[in-house]
C-alpha cells in the first residue's frame, strides 16, 4: 500500500475535515529539501544543546562530549541507513539484481532505522571512551537523553514524509491518509504514539532516574528498557516493519525491531536489577564524582 507523497493528513475524530496539507518537501530546489531531514537536524541540534547543559552533571568534560558528538552524529545517520538498507536490499537493487548505490544514498526520501543509529552511537562512544579515558557508562548517561531528543522530534520527520504508520483502526485519534490508487484509510498514528513515549521517557530520566543514580549506565539500562517496551508495542500496529529475512516463528515474519526490543527488555532488566539488587554501587564509584575529587586534589 503506497501513500501520495503529498497526501492531506486528517484527523477526523478529532478535528473534523481539517486537513493538513503541507508538502513533504520544504523547499522545491533540485532534488528538494525535505521536512524530513529539517526536523531531524533541529533535533540534532536540541540535543546537543540540552546535553552541554547536562554534562557537568556526569563529569563529561565539553571536549569529551563535542568529540562524541562530531563522531557520533555522521557514524549514527550512517549506521541508521544501512540497518535500514541491509533489511529492505531489494528495494535498492537495480533490474539486474546490483546495487543501485544512488538509492542507497538518498536519504532525504526517508529510510533511517533508529536502531541501527543507536548501535552505531554506542560503538563510536565504546571507542572514544578508551582513547579519552572517561568511562562510557557516564558518557551514555547523558547522550541517551539527547538520542530521546532526536527521537521525539524524528517522528515528526516520519509524518511530514506520510510514513510510519500503522494498521487501520476506527480509534478516536486515528489518521486519515490517500493510497496512490484515491483511496482514503485511516490507521494508528504511531509516529504520534512513539514521539510521545520518548517524551515521557525523557521526563522520566531527566526527574526520576537521573536524580537518584547510583551507578553509570542506569540511565542507558533504563533507556533501553523503556524503549525497547514502547517500540515492541508500538511495532506490532505497524505496516512498513522491517522483517529478519525470510526467518519466520510458528509460520510468522519476525518483525527485527520487535525482535531487537525484547531482547532488550530482559538484559536491561536483568542489568538493572544486577547492579541495584545484586551488586549495588557507592557514590564513590560515579565518575562525576571521582572527577570532583580529582579537581579537588589539584587546587
Amino acid at each position: 500500500m503506497q501513500i501520495m507523497t503529498d497526501s492531506p493528513i486528517r484527523f477526523p475524530g478529532l478535528f473534523g475535515d481539517w486537513a493538513f496539507t503541507a508538502s513533504a518537501k520544504a523547499l522545491d530546489i533540485g532534488k528538494g529539501v525535505y521536512w524530513y531531514g529539517i526536523i531531524i537536524a533541529i533535533g540534532l541540534l536540541m540535543a546537543l544543546l540540552f546535553c552541554m547543559k547536562q554534562r557537568k552533571k556526569y563529569g563529561i568534560s565539553e571536549d569529551d562530549l563535542l568529540d562524541g558528538l562530531l563522531w557520533g552524529i555522521p557514524f549514527g545517520i550512517i549506521g541508521a541507513r544501512l540497518y535500514y538498507v541491509i533489511f529492505y536490499l531489494d528495494l535498492y537493487r537495480n533490474s539486474d539484481g546490483t546495487i543501485n548505490w544512488r538509492e542507497v544514498i538518498a536519504i532525504w526520501d526517508g529510510g533511517l532505522a533508529i536502531y541501527g543509529g543507536v548501535i552505531a552511537t554506542v560503538i563510536v562512544a565504546l571507542l572514544l571512551s578508551r582513547r579519552r579515558k572517561f568511562k562510557i557508562g557516564a558518557m551514555l548517561d547523558l547522550v541517551v537523553m539527547g538520542l530521546l531528543i532526536g527521537q521525539i522530534f524524528g517522528r515528526w520527520g516520519n509524518f511530514m514524509n506520510r510514513e510510519a504508520f500503522g494498521a487501520e483502526t476506527t480509534l478516536p485519534w486515528r489518521m486519515q491518509l490517500t493510497t496512490t490508487a484515491g483511496t482514503l484509510i485511516e490507521v494508528h498514528p504511531t509516529f504520534l504514539y512513539e514521539s510521545l513515549w520518548n517524551l515521557i521517557g525523557l521526563l522520566l530520566i531527566v526527574f526520576v532516574v537521573s536524580k537518584a543514580r547510583r551507578f553509570d549506565g542506569e540511565n542507558t539500562l533504563f533507556y533501553f528498557l523503556w524503549y525497547g517496551i514502547g517500540r515492541f508495542w508500538i511495532e506490532g500496529l505497524r505496516t512498513d516493519s522491517l522483517y529478519l529475512f525470510n526467518w519466520t516463528i510458528a509460520g510468522q515474519p519476525i518483525r527485527v525491531s520487535q525482535a531487537l526490543s525484547l531482547v532488550m527488555v530482559l538484559v536491561s532488566a536483568f542489568m538493572l536489577l544486577y547492579h541495584i539488587k545484586i551488586k549495588p554501587h557507592t557514590p564513590e564509584e560515579l565518575y562525576v564524582n571521582q572527577v570532583a575529587a580529582r579537581q579537588e586534589e589539584t587546587k
